[in-house]
């Protein structure tokens, strides 16, 4: 399982989807080798062993955000991203630092109860089926006390092989939940924080009982509504919640981008941005381990991974406060992409942007080729503009693939017909792209 590979692999496998930033790479590694390592240690020290929260630093587009969340596929981790300039300082209007925690929880009790619908998708199915047949036979006309049992089967034989998932039936469903309804007013005088106020909510919506009404759908539709209904119902949620917060608090990454925009330099300390330093403030008992209160229950924090990054264009890392440098240890500058890492990314990885496009064309029957040259003038011309213009890392990519490739993706199926091939050459990139690559304002893009 993921969770177990070795640094090396866990490289290895960062590499199919992240092209160069070895060193960032080899870091988030043994990050994350590490926390399988703790999980090893006697229980002691096992406490004492906290985790080293890592600052990347690089411009937009070199992958940052990239590492960190293909990390966390790899643990199979909860896993969340949040901006570090969207939140205020505790006292003014707008989000507080602990609901990036809480957000945290919330992924983890997602994964953790879509694995256990898993484990009870067969039980779940076959009390679905039940269900649909009892809908189903009984509008059978002409079946007799012995016939039933027969027909029902010879149904649910049907059923089972999809032969009647267009045949539509009537089934009861249970009514959504109006559980916000008149609460609105409790966050509304500041007296109740964003977690009280979803508890509060949930208490009442688990109160009142769950209303049923009939509905007609066809019986596919009724697999897929039932099917998630009956699963909740054999799934206990109090060891969904304590599995989520032991899995969030051991194992859930929390990744900071646009920290820098935080960091306050020495000269604005008494300007208008001094509420800076009150989020980074905020933000050190959370990374440095603290107690949140969630509607699940409460959660520490010691053992989260943190990983901050930023551009630190106009401001520098010494620029945060001297508490939160200290709490993240691990420094990785990332390198910026050159025109070979274009090529490579163009290419290389398993989601690389010529394999997204071929598979747009493949779905009207449209089958479509790059010739190497003509990636190398891909590549050349997004390499050009970024250094002319502004430094969007790998994202100028998606905006020079557009403009070469919108007017056949407009043309697909009207004028370009299914079983047709377009083929890019060096040529047909020049052409397209030499207006955008002579102009010096791209506002017009979607970047």
């Amino acid at each position: 399982m993921a969770p177990y590979l070795t640094p090396q692999e866990i490289v290895k496998s960062l590499d199919k989807y992240i092209v160069g930033q070895q060193t960032a790479k080899r870091n988030v590694a043994i990050a994350l080798r590490n926390r399988w390592r703790r999980m090893k240690v006697p229980a002691a020290v096992r406490d004492d062993i906290t985790p080293n929260n890592i600052l990347m630093i690089g411009t937009t587009g070199v992958g940052k955000t990239e590492i960190a969340r293909r990390l966390a596929k790899l643990a199979n981790a909860p896993f969340v991203k949040v901006e570090a300039s969207k939140f205020t300082e505790v006292g003014y209007v707008g989000r507080d630092v602990e609901s990036m925690v809480r957000d945290l929880v919330e992924n983890a009790v997602s994964m953790v109860k879509a694995a256990k619908e898993e484990e009870v998708k067969e039980k779940a199915s076959l009390l679905v089926e039940d269900l649909i047949l009892d809908a189903l036979v009984p509008s059978v006309a002409h079946q007799s006390t012995q016939e039933g049992p027969k027909t029902r089967e010879r149904f649910r034989t049907k059923l089972r092989n999809g032969e009647i998932d267009k045949m539509k039936v009537e089934i009861k469903v249970s009514k959504p939940s109006n559980s916000n309804m008149g609460f609105g007013m409790i966050g509304g005088g500041g007296m109740m924080d964003e977690a009280m106020m979803i508890g509060i909510q949930d208490m009442f919506s688990n109160m009142l009982p769950r209303k049923k009404r009939k509905k007609r759908m066809t019986i596919e539709e009724a697999k897929k509504l039932l099917l998630a209904e009956e699963a909740a119902k054999l799934i206990d949620m109090e060891v969904v919640k304590e599995e989520a917060l032991t899995k969030a608090r051991n194992t859930g990454i929390i990744f900071i981008d646009e920290i820098d925009k935080v960091a306050a330099r020495s000269s604005q300390e008494n300007g208008p941005d001094v509420s800076r330093e009150g989020v980074q403030r905020d933000l050190l008992p959370i990374v440095e381990g603290s107690t949140v209160h969630t509607k699940y229950g409460t959660i520490h924090t010691d053992h989260i991974l943190f990983i901050a990054a930023g551009a630190f264009h106009v401001t520098k890392p010494s620029d945060l406060i001297p508490e939160l440098q200290g709490r993240f240890p691990i420094r990785v500058e990332l390198d910026s992409l050159t025109q070979a890492d274009f090529v490579r990314i163009l290419c290389e990885p398993q989601n690389a942007l010529t394999s997204q496009y071929q598979a747009l064309f493949e779905a009207e029957g449209v089958g479509i080729s790059f010739e190497k040259d003509a990636i190398e003038e891909i590549a050349s011309t997004a390499y050009q503009i970024n250094e002319t213009v502004e430094n969007i890392g790998a994202r100028r990519l998606h905006t020079v693939m557009s403009h070469l490739l919108n007017e056949f993706l407009f043309d697909v199926p009207d004028k370009i017909k299914p079983q047709e091939k377009i083929k890019i050459t060096k040529f047909l990139v020049t052409d397209r792209l030499a207006e955008l690559a002579q102009k010096k304002d791209l506002s017009e893009y979607i970047l």
